[in-house]
């Protein structure tokens, strides 16, 4: 009987397969773009540390600075029409 997804999950040993796999298919595809000299790689590689350097400024720094910002400015908005006598959609 094959293993239920539960089984699979708790078992390290899918894990170090599933790793084994990325890892043979990576070097599959990259070793011969290394050995020609090719610059994909490169590309590849700045493209993966953008991404990962602009989600992980965005979720630790910006984010909730961001929400933070337009709540306070919606909030001082509301003020200010209520003050003025202006409604928000005119």
């Amino acid at each position: 009987m094959a293993p239920t997804l539960l089984e699979k999950i708790a078992d390290p040993a899918y894990y170090k397969g599933k790793i084994s796999d990325f890892t043979v298919s990576t070097s599959n595809y990259y070793k011969p773009l290394f050995r020609s000299g090719s610059v994909k790689p490169l590309w590849h590689l700045m493209a993966f540390t953008s991404v990962v350097m602009y989600t992980t400024n965005y979720i630790c720094l910006k984010g909730s600075k961001a929400q933070h910002a337009r709540h306070e400015q919606k909030i001082a908005l509301e003020e200010y029409y209520k003050n003025h006598g202006i409604t928000a959609h005119h």
